[in-house]
């Protein structure tokens, strides 16, 4: 009973939960709304060079996601952080319109499912990655956050890249998936490891961050 007990509190949301999630999300917002000003600065060329690569810097717009996973360490930590940043970005004025919070609310599910399966699993489907936030959780909730990006950006009505030949949609989706990788997973991963040293992160369980493998 008491096992069972101790469980349910660890994956419950406190206060400083929301809040610091909230700040996340909102920094995300402003992320994402700056990420947007210079994409479209660079995504000319790279459709000059060849419009897949513009999948390169899709990243910048999941670290929410993989950030909020790692620091809370709580179910529905990185899609909230996600959704929120999105709805952010929209209030400041996104040049993609209301899209944006499908496309929040879609990157922030592939990197929730990543950490569920790989952290919240049952125990009968355990994996090596469990109840662990290490590099390579990381790594592969970013890569599903860009997927999911991809997908989105390839098949949805909306999608700005759906008249793409099959070819050039599966390589743009590849390379949504790496930047999401590099971008929102290693860079937040670090920069995780990094606030865990300065002990802001001292409320919370990956106040160890700092100490903690990459790979176990």
């Amino acid at each position: 009973m008491t096992t069972v007990s101790v469980k349910k509190t660890s994956k419950s949301w406190r206060v400083v939960d929301i809040v610091v999630a909230a700040l996340i999300a909102v920094t995300g917002g402003v992320i994402f709304w700056a990420w947007s000003q210079g994409a479209g600065v660079v995504n000319a060329p790279m459709n000059a060079v060849y419009p897949p690569l513009t999948g390169l810097i899709a990243g910048g717009w999941m670290i929410p996601a993989v950030l909020g996973m790692l620091i809370i360490r709580k179910p529905g930590a990185a899609l909230f952080c996600e959704t929120v940043a999105a709805t952010g970005e929209l209030i400041m004025g996104s040049q993609y319109g209301v899209t944006v919070l499908i496309s929040g609310l879609l990157q922030g599910l592939g990197a929730e499912l990543v950490f569920f399966f790989l952290v919240y699993g049952r125990k009968s489907t355990r994996s090596f990655l469990h109840q662990k936030y290490n590099l390579t959780a990381a790594l592969l909730a970013g890569a599903a956050a860009g997927l999911f990006c991809g997908l989105n950006d390839s098949f949805m009505p909306w999608g700005w890249n759906i008249l793409y030949p099959g070819a050039d949609k599966l390589v743009y989706i590849i390379f949504c998936a790496i930047s999401g990788a590099i971008i929102a997973g290693a860079l937040s991963w670090v920069a995780t490891r990094g606030l865990a040293k300065t002990g802001v992160l001292s409320s919370f369980a990956s106040r160890r961050a700092a100490t903690e493998p990459a790979f176990n």
